[in-house]
């Protein structure tokens, strides 16, 4: 089960592939898969439908994005990937 909740907590990084189109579509994705609210909500659906395994990705995807705010790597903003809520990265 290791190698689920490894792949699990790198998913959401998918949604920079939006960034190969253009970056207003890159950041609006990478936001979606990064957004802690939706990962509560996978979270609140799983406690409230007694499903584990909706509990656990919640969990894996909330710490995903805990990780990537402790690095640095906050929401995105339109001007482009380097640009994040938490300030600019690579400063």
């Amino acid at each position: 089960m290791s190698w689920w909740v490894i792949s699990l907590f790198f998913a959401s990084d998918t949604g920079a592939i939006g960034y190969v189109f253009n970056v207003k579509i890159g950041s609006f994705l990478y936001n979606l898969c990064h957004h802690q609210g939706l990962t509560i909500l996978f979270w609140g659906i799983g406690f409230y439908l007694h499903l584990q395994v909706l509990q656990l990705i919640g969990v894996i995807l909330f710490s995903h994005s805990a990780f990537d705010r402790i690095l640095g790597y906050g929401l995105k903003y339109e001007k482009g990937f380097k640009f994040t809520h938490l300030g600019e990265i690579g400063k």
